[in-house]
């Protein structure tokens, strides 16, 4: 018998006790207020999209094979003309810097040590200089919303050329800003609103209330200053004119590689494949769009048989462990991306707690390829999962 030696740093503590991104979930919800957590923790409407997506997930079932030589894995692939240490990177997420005062710098230089993408969102904290200067050894994304202010939306696309970002993400599932009601009732506004309510809130966590107060004043670093709320924002900037032609334009000026995120029917990944993407990310925006869309990982099989031989289909929404990863690649998914699973390990830690929420979800990945009797990625195959659904088509 022996005794654990003592970890006198508390945030060391926390995150040393978490071993899955729920874990992390619990602590972030603990350390940080209310509307900020709520931004990244809810969807649209009555949040049965993000539900969906969660469930299909834990409504797999693997299939292990026996007396495999797993003493060796190795977790890495080609992903749009790089390696990957990984098989997942960290989506573009807006606000950030609200969450943890390390925000995008935190996730950024996590992913640079990992070896994995990080992709820097329009409505991100951090400038698209700054978060390539944090981390120069890491591969950065940026991610495009198309604005009515075409030109506004181009002067970002230039910068991130500039800047060294390697892939261009076009988010095309936003014409409207989705119905976020725990962000209405919030009060949720840019910059955020202090209400007797929200600082009463905030009192109990003082470490997110010093840096709040002790950092540079939160705001959206591509963007100029704004006084609504986030919705009202969102509704201002996205463009509902925009196409597949626009789409093409857009194609002609990056000079790297371009996916598409919001992809949610087999018919547009076709006709995005015809158009030339380099890659499609089947996503529901994570249930923050449209309540009751399709769930990516049921729609990942039939678009994989349809366009897999034409470009890489990555999938993303309601990825919480690294399971959850390995179902993806399984059944035909090149990568995944992560949003929510990194951002509760920033607030239950910044910086470390990113790290953390990486180092979970590739232990988690790891031990169940093991588990299956597989040593690479390109091993997995449909037989190994098998999906299963509670619900189904009416007639």
């Amino acid at each position: 018998m022996r005794f654990r030696r003592p970890v006198l740093s508390p945030r060391e503590r926390r995150l040393a006790g978490a071993l899955t991104v729920e874990d992390l979930r619990r602590i972030a919800r603990r350390r940080t207020p209310k509307a900020a957590f709520d931004y990244t923790d809810g969807a649209a409407d009555g949040e049965v999209s993000l539900a969906r997506a969660r469930q299909a997930f834990a409504d797999v079932e693997f299939h292990p094979a026996i007396l495999r030589d797993v003493s060796s894995v190795d977790t890495s692939r080609e992903v749009l003309g790089g390696r990957v240490a990984l098989p997942f990177g960290i989506a573009p997420t807006g606000f950030t810097r609200m969450m943890h005062a390390e925000g995008e710098v935190a996730g950024a230089t996590a992913a640079a040590a990992a070896g994995i993408p990080f992709a820097l969102s329009t409505m991100g904290t951090t400038s698209i200089e700054d978060v390539a200067t944090a981390a120069p050894g890491g591969r950065h994304w940026f991610q495009l919303y198309m604005w009515k202010d075409r030109e506004r939306s181009m002067a970002l696309v230039d910068r991130a050329a500039a800047a060294g970002y390697d892939t261009l993400l076009v988010t095309v599932d936003v014409p409207v800003a989705g119905a976020r009601l725990r962000d209405v009732r919030n009060g949720m506004t840019i910059p955020p609103t202090l209400t007797p309510r929200t600082v009463l809130n905030a009192i109990p966590r003082p470490g997110w209330w010093l840096n709040f107060l002790t950092t540079e004043p939160l705001a959206f670093a591509s963007l100029d200053s704004w006084s609504g709320t986030v919705a009202e924002l969102l509704d201002t900037m996205f463009d509902p004119t925009v196409t597949f032609e626009d789409l093409a334009w857009i194609r002609s000026q990056w000079p790297g590689k371009v996916s598409v995120k919001g992809v949610q029917s087999v018919d547009d990944a076709r006709r995005l494949a015809a158009l030339g993407v380099d890659a499609i990310v089947l996503s529901n925006h994570g249930g923050r769009q449209l309540d009751r869309a399709p769930v990516p990982f049921h729609l990942l099989p039939d678009v994989v048989r349809e366009v897999g031989d034409d470009l890489e289909v990555h999938l993303d929404t309601g990825i919480m462990s690294g399971q959850d990863i390995v179902a993806g690649l399984a059944h035909g998914a090149r990568f995944t991306m992560i949003g929510r699973a990194y951002l509760y390990g920033l607030m239950a830690g910044g910086r470390p707690g990113v790290d953390r929420s990486l180092e979970i979800l590739a232990g988690q990945l790891e031990r169940t390829l093991r588990l299956l009797g597989v040593t690479t990625l390109d091993e997995l195959e449909p037989r190994h999962v098998t999906a299963l659904r509670r619900l189904g088509p009416v007639g």
